[in-house]
């Protein structure tokens, strides 16, 4: 049951993944026991399933997923935002307010204003209804400070590494906190401009270069290069 490329090689529309016992997962399909891509990609072997991670995708939102999105409208109910999905997604007032929420006399936009940016969480979603947001978890609510960055939604496993191993060496090395969003919406927050400048220029790199091997240490190798540059100009 051989395979035709090599682990998070290249691939595009058409191409022969695998054949034989393997099940198709996102972005591929199987026709008479041969197992193709559906899109332009990564692929990805795991045991005997075969990913395709598309390197330009839309964000599919999925319940518990964190997202950073923009209030687009405040309704009698609550907020609507933009979380870069097909689907607009709801904030409801009464997820919101301490206490009873009373749409006659309590003034929305006083909490959240059209242009706001929110850190949430998917609480619920499916093909009946659009998703519905919380911000009722510490960590979540109103972004008042640090730096959007925003990237393919499918390259956000990328920037995060294998065990973590990606996203701890942009904080250690940058000083930043970094909040990615699943919906490829990032929050970079440091106590200098140029720490956030430095974050940000890794997470670029990641992205355009995600499809390569080696790039932990190449992301490594230019964050030291940079700061040593600074140190030298200070």
């Amino acid at each position: 049951m051989p395979t035709f490329y090599e682990n998070r090689q290249l691939v595009t529309p058409g191409d022969l993944l695998a054949e034989g016992n393997y099940v198709a997962g996102e972005n591929t399909f199987k026709e008479e026991g041969k197992l193709y891509a559906s899109c332009v990609g990564m692929v990805e072997y795991s045991e005997r399933r075969v990913n395709v991670v598309a390197l330009k995708a839309f964000y599919t939102p999925k319940v518990g997923d964190t997202v950073i999105g923009k209030v687009t409208d405040v309704t009698m109910g609550g907020w609507i935002i933009d979380i870069d999905a097909p689907y607009p997604s709801l904030l409801r007032a009464s997820d919101v307010m301490e206490r009873s929420y009373r749409p006659q006399k309590d003034e929305l936009t006083s909490i959240y204003d059209v242009g706001d940016l929110l850190i949430a969480k998917i609480v619920s979603y499916d093909r009946t209804r659009d998703p519905l947001l919380t911000v009722r978890e510490p960590g979540l609510g109103k972004i008042t400070r640090g730096q959007i960055v925003e990237i393919t939604p499918t390259k956000i496993p990328r920037v995060i590494g294998r065990k973590g191993s990606m996203i701890s060496i942009i904080k250690s090395e940058t000083g930043c906190h970094v909040l990615l969003g699943q919906n490829g919406t990032v929050l970079v927050r440091g106590k200098t401009p140029e720490e956030e400048r430095l974050a940000i220029m890794a997470i670029r790199k990641i992205e355009s270069e995600s499809h390569t091997s080696g790039l932990t240490n190449r992301v490594t190798e230019m964050l030291k290069k940079e700061k040593e540059g600074e140190s030298k100009n200070d």
